[in-house]
């Protein structure tokens, strides 16, 4: 794939950031380093990254897609529906679940990014005092 400045700017961008970024939030870093460049390129920029699996994009209930870079430490979330609190969990900890889901049903999976929706400890303590 032949990178193109717009491109490079957002690889650029999202490894230097720890979260994920909607793409108004690339758009907007974008246009600070590259002023001219309006918000379809970086809209097409991102879609040709994502197809590339370079990098992910996910949806994390927040309204809005969130993308972030494909790194060699796979990671997954937990995402409580109650506060938006996200928690990263390791592929360690979901592989077992992936490798049964390919043996039983005979399926490769190919994500790269599990995101799980629920109720955190401190939001279920809220709801139930008592425990």
């Amino acid at each position: 794939m032949r990178k193109s400045t717009v491109d490079e700017i957002i690889l650029k961008i999202l490894s230097k950031e720890c979260m994920h970024q909607t793409s108004q939030q690339i758009y907007s870093e974008t246009k600070l380093i590259l002023p001219a460049v309006n918000q379809s390129t970086v809209y097409r920029s991102l879609s040709r990254l994502v197809n590339n699996k370079l990098v992910s994009v996910s949806d994390m209930g927040t309204g809005s897609a969130v993308y972030e870079l494909i790194s060699n430490h796979p990671h997954h979330h937990l995402v409580c529906q109650q506060c938006k609190q996200i928690f990263t969990i390791s592929s360690d900890q979901v592989q077992k679940f992936f490798d049964t889901i390919e043996n039983q049903y005979e399926f490769q999976i190919v994500t790269n990014h599990l995101i799980l929706f629920g109720i955190c400890k401190d939001c279920l303590k809220l709801k139930n005092p008592e425990q």
